[in-house]
């Protein structure tokens, strides 16, 4: 296990409009030493100003606000040059707007009742650069994408994307669609996980996507999975 001493610490803002919410993932997220929550705000207008000014490497985004919703606060951070993960809070796990969040680039989305020690592990694999949605809510969240029109033009555009690939980019593309982190598919297609990353990188550009998320939606768009 690594020593918590060695690990580098990972700086966290909080939006979310009630209180009580900021407060108990605030102190679910300050029992790891690993963590450091650099801020906190009330709406997306003052979140964005936060986000600007502390440059966290995590935000934890609730969708309805006042002022500006989470919806358009991630849409907004997503155009930045160097934009932080985000993960957006709900009350659903595949509504509408969470679909919205993590096409507009969101790195994966949080129940908010969500067990204390999930919340500390999703925070620390969008800060390693893995995505939090397992191969059932990908799977919903494909449906929901799907619900009302049946877009062939989606599915042929998904599918010449991913031809594009090379054969190695490929299996690591059906990896992360399957909801495998990095280390998962190192040890599985036999590479280091620097190899992986490297892999992931180049796959969202020639995927024209902007996570790991994505990545999986493309695939599942393809009909791959």
């Amino acid at each position: 296990m690594t020593d918590p001493g060695t690990r580098a610490v990972i700086r966290v803002v909080i939006v979310d409009d009630d209180a009580l919410v900021r407060a108990g993932l605030a102190m679910i997220l300050r029992g790891d030493p690993t963590i450091n929550i650099i801020g906190e705000a009330g709406d997306g207008e003052a979140g964005l100003g936060l986000i600007a000014r502390m440059s966290p490497d995590v935000v934890l985004m609730d969708i309805r606000m006042p002022r500006l919703d989470g919806l358009e606060a991630t849409a907004r951070l997503m155009r930045e040059q160097a934009p932080p993960k985000v993960i957006v809070l709900t009350t659903f796990d595949a509504d509408d707007y969470v679909v919205r969040a993590l096409r507009d680039g969101a790195s994966g989305f949080l129940l908010k009742d969500t067990p204390p020690a999930h919340i500390v592990d999703a925070v620390h694999k969008v800060a390693a650069g893995d995505h939090m949605l397992s191969p059932s809510v990908t799977a919903q969240l494909i449906a929901k994408l799907g619900q009302g029109e049946q877009d062939l033009s989606r599915q042929t555009a998904a599918q010449g994307l991913l031809e594009t690939l090379t054969t190695r980019e490929r299996e690591v593309a059906m990896a992360v669609g399957e909801g495998k982190a990095n280390a998962e598919i190192a040890q599985e297609l036999y590479m280091s996980v620097a190899t992986v990353k490297a892999h992931v990188s180049r796959i969202m550009v020639k995927l024209d996507v902007q996570n790991r998320v994505n990545i999986a939606i493309r695939v599942h768009e393809a009909g791959l999975l």
